[in-house]
């Protein structure tokens, strides 16, 4: 059975280490579009010779820089990855399935990460998002960091993993915690929780138990349990940021915007 034409959009900056592999897990795809935010290495050359669309535009904002990439597919139904996510073969098979009749306005694919130096165990919680979508009915949610698609219409959860190497060692995880925790205290700058000090204090215990426990990455050994550790922090950064801009009246965000960097 035919199924609709497929787009695959992607946005770069700096990504020559994992470009590739992202686009050669979706050679499948009726067109591929990579739209870069003004990369020094070999990024946009790679995607040319891989036969993606490779257009530029300065960084806007994470999820304005993926609208703008979504807006230039050529087809109805695009598939939305990160520069260091690939899809396996089963999950490519999965999509293509999906677009033979879909009755739906979007799907959830799974997402497996890379944990510094393991994958995570299978018998963690697998985050799930919204990656393929019918774009007439579909944008992305306008936030600064941890940006989503919403979808005006039903969705529904494809047994397709993704996976994601993220960040390979743990300064760059710290690095990213430090970047988006910034980024989510400028997104909400205007509605400051109450109880600052009491959730710096809390939140932190709260966000490691329920990563490590019940979400499961104790399976990951002590891979997982730094990562829960780094999360921990993420969570103290928010707080303690947004306590910071309460008391100073100033936030720095440095470079955080015009660095395109990597997604969760």
């Amino acid at each position: 059975m035919a199924r609709e034409p497929l787009s695959v959009v992607v946005t770069t900056f700096n990504n020559a280490d994992t470009i590739e592999a992202c686009l050669a897990s979706v050679h499948f795809a009726d067109d591929i579009l990579v739209l870069d935010s003004g990369s020094t290495d070999t990024t946009r050359d790679i995607a040319a010779h891989a036969g993606a669309r490779v257009d530029v535009k300065p960084f806007a904002g994470y999820s304005a820089q993926k609208q703008a990439a979504i807006d230039l597919a050529l087809h109805r139904w695009v598939l939305l990855l990160d520069s260091d996510e690939a899809l396996p073969a089963a999950a490519a098979e999965r999509v293509c399935r999906a677009l033979e009749s879909p009755d739906v306005a979007g799907f959830e694919l799974l997402r497996r990460e890379w944990v510094f130096w393991r994958w995570q165990s299978d018998r963690a919680r697998l985050n799930h998002y919204v990656r393929l979508f019918d774009r007439t009915r579909a944008r992305m949610s306008g936030h600064e960091v941890h940006e989503s698609i919403v979808v005006d219409g039903p969705v529904r959860r494809l047994d397709a993993v993704i996976d994601h190497y993220g960040e390979r060692d743990i300064e760059g995880r710290v690095d990213k915690a430090n970047r988006y925790s910034s980024l989510q205290v400028h997104d909400r700058r205007t509605r400051t929780p109450r109880h600052l000090r009491l959730r710096m204090v809390v939140y932190p215990t709260v966000a490691f138990l329920r990563y490590y426990l019940w979400r499961g990455h104790w399976r990951g050994g002590w891979a997982g349990f730094v990562a829960a550790r780094v999360h921990a922090f993420y969570a103290f950064l928010k707080y303690a940021k947004l306590y910071e801009l309460r008391v100073s009246g100033r936030l720095r965000l440095g470079a955080s915007l015009r660095d395109e960097g990597r997604d969760e």
